[in-house]
């Protein structure tokens, strides 16, 4: 991944500089307006990354130790890392082998009394099937929090991805196609929840410092529960500003090169790469491709080879049960995560790619499956 950032990022940082207004403040205000419009939001909460939004949006819950939250463990370690930030229990779900997203069979194969939430990844940038999910966690009276850390333009049954999520939380990271350097923003619907939101990222304060600054006389601030510094600043917000004014081009870009990567992997037997599923669109922000027989060549060694030819491939999408700081966890079985992370690998796909390029990365692949 490389981020499109141009000369008009540049000006738009410097501006914010000059203003003397760096910290949370003008600009941070309107990139959440107009973000949480793109993405068929109430109100935006911008905060430090998608990290710090997932752990707001759970410290909402009032979650306590012995509650379980369902996540999937094909994801960034970030995913599950939120659940233990607020003392509860992560409890991993399968995938599907298509789409790499949790479903409602797979949570429900490991739901409990003891289950609060459900965290569901949009992995990828590959939106999970949103409508059956959210009625399902309704009918189960338990909290969804949508991770759409990847699914900025994205959508879903017609719609941007974030459009109906009761709260969902994204990430600007460089990785990202949207990005502010690192950033996040918490979506959310109801009003009130965002009120609370703005509070827990600055201290627990009841009236915020860009407040402060406007009122003619002296406010006297007070603090109204123990919460956290999780602040954006405003020169992330103003590159935050242009980027969202490139999203629908950058996507559009990202699946042309997604659907020319689809037409020359066609012919290769045992490579089945990432594509839409029925109910949405991706962005693409991670394209991967899943190693299957009769392809003769393992994924570590692709990845070697790609390496020497100057490709800069990367394993597949992280597997959180298998990490170490996950040691102390018996997972139930998770065959279709162990798959997917052992067996794909991503390829490179951003707005400098040529056809070239892919015609050449292609080949290479090509050559590996005749070994």
């Amino acid at each position: 991944m490389i981020p499109m950032l141009g000369e008009e990022e540049a000006q738009a940082a410097a501006d914010a500089v000059r203003s003397g207004w760096v910290a949370q403040g003008p600009r941070v205000a309107e990139f959440e307006r107009q973000f949480a419009a793109t993405v068929g939001a109430g109100h935006g909460v911008a905060v430090s990354s998608c990290t710090t939004g997932l752990h707001l949006s759970l410290v909402l819950l009032d979650l306590e130790p012995g509650d379980e939250v369902i996540v999937p463990s094909l994801s960034f370690i970030a995913t599950a890392n939120a659940v233990r930030y607020v003392g509860a229990t992560p409890i991993f779900a399968d995938v599907d082998l298509a789409t790499g997203n949790v479903t409602v069979e797979t949570i429900d194969a490991v739901r409990t009394p003891r289950t609060r939430a459900i965290i569901a990844v949009h992995q990828g940038g590959v939106p999970f099937d949103t409508a059956g999910l959210r009625k399902a966690a309704a009918d189960w009276g338990v909290a969804l929090v949508e991770d759409a850390a990847c699914a900025a333009g994205s959508t879903a049954y017609g719609q941007p991805a974030g459009t109906g999520a009761a709260i969902a939380a994204w990430s600007f990271h460089p990785r990202k196609v949207l990005t502010t350097g690192e950033g996040g923003m918490v979506t959310v619907d109801d009003a009130a929840v965002a009120v609370r939101l703005r509070r827990l990222r600055e201290h627990g304060m009841n009236v915020s410092a860009a407040d402060r600054h406007k009122s003619s006389q002296p406010v006297l601030e007070a603090y109204l529960e123990t919460a956290y510094n999780y602040r954006m600043t405003d020169i992330q917000a103003a590159v935050g500003l242009v980027q969202l004014g490139r999203l629908a081009g950058l996507v559009s870009q990202r699946r042309e090169l997604a659907a020319r990567y689809q037409e020359l992997l066609s012919d290769i037997d045992g490579l089945v790469p990432v594509r839409d599923p029925a109910h949405g669109t991706t962005n693409y922000q991670s394209f991967w491709v899943l190693i299957n027989r009769p392809y003769r060549t393992g994924r570590d060694d692709v990845l070697a080879e790609l390496a020497k030819r100057g490709v800069s491939a990367r394993r597949g999408i992280m597997a959180s049960h298998l990490e170490p700081a996950y040691a102390d966890v018996t997972p139930g079985p998770l065959p279709v995560t162990e798959r997917i992370t052992r067996d794909s690998l991503i390829l490179p796909l951003h707005h400098k790619v040529t056809e070239d390029d892919q015609k050449y990365i292609v080949g290479v692949l090509r050559e590996l499956a005749g070994r």
